[in-house]
């Protein structure tokens, strides 16, 4: 499940996963909040927080593959918040891969990777 986090700067847009993460996360969350993002004349600065990875359903990631590839040059950064070490891992392999710029934060630095993403 994903929930919006709120309070974040102006065309920064955030989100917590608590479990898994199935197709209907990005329609009806994560989908949303890019397009008013974008209708709003922002590119996509995110914050992305995963205490816990509890999984992606094959249709989430066909979602995330979706809206990466159809948004393709407005990715401007992702910060992915996390402890869990395997993902840090990912970033580190395969972050350059990401359209936009991709960095890591451990959760302690929430604040830090919410300026990150807001910042020029």
């Amino acid at each position: 499940m994903i929930r919006t986090l709120d309070d974040l700067p102006d065309g920064v847009i955030g989100f917590e996963a608590d479990g898994a993460i199935h197709a209907e996360d990005y329609t009806t969350v994560l989908v949303p909040a890019v397009e008013r993002t974008l209708a709003n004349g922002h590119d996509i600065r995110i914050v992305l927080v995963l205490p816990t990875f509890g999984g992606v359903s094959a249709g989430a990631g066909w979602q995330d593959l979706k809206l990466g590839v159809e948004h393709l040059t407005h990715w401007k950064k992702v910060a992915l918040v996390t402890d869990v070490e395997w993902m840090i891992q990912l970033v580190r392999l395969f972050g350059w891969m990401t359209p936009g710029e991709l960095r890591h934060f451990p959760l302690d630095e929430r604040d830090a990777a919410t300026a990150w993403a807001a910042a020029d």
